[in-house]
């Protein structure tokens, strides 16, 4: 139950018109009583008309706006009883403060709340807080619970022309041109006629120069289409931003800064939205989570389940140890996302090469602020750098595709797309 109690600007008005009053009336002083009559009439007025209820406050999703990329839309239902004059919002999110609202109620409100986020997953909306006022300011509402909400923001794609594809493609339909011969690709060369072939692609102007007679038939044989099966491993291990003292855990990354779990999720959210435009199929797999991987499929369903996967994904505890990669489809194209700040990732993106797998490591530790650092910080952080450099070109050498999400994707996924394809296991080097 909401109580409303005196302010002190109403206590303040009706002891002066009172002193005033009792001044003029000891004194003689009948415009000195008439000064005091006024404000404290007023203030006992306003005192006696005082709202008696509740003042709640609600946040709950917008069902009318329609959801968009980095912003959380929500509503703020505003409940008042009868005789509010107004009703003071504060809101506050991620420790940052903005300034106070005063809005007219006369029973129930809604009003929108638009928050802007560069970060994805579970978040807060906002924590709100209200404090009612009657009339003439003569007395305020206490205790009103806070209101707070929590929204999933799930990861933006970006748009990838060209993706890298397997060394061996799969199934007996999909948007790529394979090397079986079948249906659908590209001429694959002119054969004679055999038993099984259709008279449909009986080709009448070859088999009229090479058999004028007709003694023999000519038919256009073409290369099958495929598919191509793609697993995306997000590395959730790590979760740091682009200020590296926040890399021991002991502070938190700002909520203007996007971190690497944020780009991880970006960045395979546009692989997959990429890969399923063409037909392919993918799944996806965590390696800081022991949970039942999301098998390969097609479809936008499909890119609603990763993209609501990765969105929950998150470090759970300490950083597990995985004493094998995991178990992957045979023949499938693996991109894996991490900022290779250790050797786990670094171990299983060579043992899947090592097992025939086209492998592409997607660094996405975000750019690094060093202009505050101490001298001890800049050494500790130079540390870092030449050992995680050296992961990198152990994955390189390791015949391992390398992507830097932060610098221009698109461009090195394009150069990777049109490399000729090799064999599996080309450049691993022997056990």
């Amino acid at each position: 139950m909401t109580s409303w109690a005196r302010t002190r600007l109403a206590a303040v008005g009706a002891v002066v018109g009172a002193l005033l009053l009792v001044v003029g009336a000891l004194g003689g002083r009948p415009d000195v009583a008439v000064l005091g009559v006024a404000p404290l009439v007023a203030a006992l007025w306003d005192w006696t008309r005082r709202p008696s209820g509740d003042v709640a406050v609600r946040l709950r999703p917008d069902a009318d706006q329609r959801p968009e990329p980095g912003t959380i839309r929500s509503a703020l239902e505003v409940t008042a009883p009868a005789g509010t004059a107004a009703v003071v919002l504060a809101a506050r999110r991620s420790g940052r403060s903005s300034p106070d609202v005063v809005v007219r109620v006369a029973g129930s409100r809604l009003l929108p709340v638009v928050v802007h986020t560069v970060r994805t997953g579970p978040q807060e909306v906002a924590q709100v807080e209200a404090l009612g006022v009657g009339p003439g300011f003569a007395s305020v509402s206490t205790e009103v619970p806070e209101a707070t909400a929590h929204a999933l923001v799930l990861p933006a794609p970006v748009r990838l022309d060209e993706l890298p594809l397997p060394p061996r493609l799969r199934g007996l339909s999909g948007g790529h041109e394979s090397r079986r011969p079948g249906e659908g690709g590209g001429l694959r060369d002119v054969h004679p006629y055999a038993t099984g072939d259709r008279l449909r692609r009986i080709d009448w102007r070859v088999t009229a120069r090479r058999s004028p007679d007709l003694a023999e038939l000519y038919v256009r044989r073409e290369h099958a289409l495929a598919e191509a099966a793609v697993m995306l491993v997000v590395d959730s291990r790590d979760d740091v931003g682009p200020d590296p003292t926040t890399w021991r855990g002991s502070l938190q990354p700002l909520a203007s800064d996007a971190t690497s779990l944020d780009l991880a999720r970006q960045a395979a959210t546009s692989a997959a939205q990429g890969f399923l435009a063409l037909g392919d199929r993918v799944g996806l797999d965590d390696l800081g989570a022991w949970r039942r991987p999301l098998p390969p499929g097609g479809g936008r369903r499909q890119l609603d389940r990763i993209r609501t996967a990765l969105a929950l994904s998150r470090p759970e505890g300490e950083p597990t140890t995985r004493v094998r990669a995991p178990q992957l489809p045979s023949g499938a194209l693996v991109m894996v996302f991490s900022t290779f700040l250790d050797d786990v990732a670094v171990r299983a993106a060579i043992e899947w090469r090592r097992t025939g797998h086209r492998v592409v490591a997607v660094d996405v530790l975000p750019p690094v602020r060093t202009r505050h650092l101490l001298a001890r910080e800049v050494l500790a952080l130079r540390v870092v750098r030449m050992e995680r450099e050296d992961r990198l070109a152990t994955l390189a050498e390791s015949d391992v595709d390398l992507v830097t999400w932060r610098d221009s994707p698109q461009v090195a996924l394009t150069a990777l797309a049109r490399r000729a394809r090799r064999r599996p296991g080309a450049g691993v080097p022997a056990r």
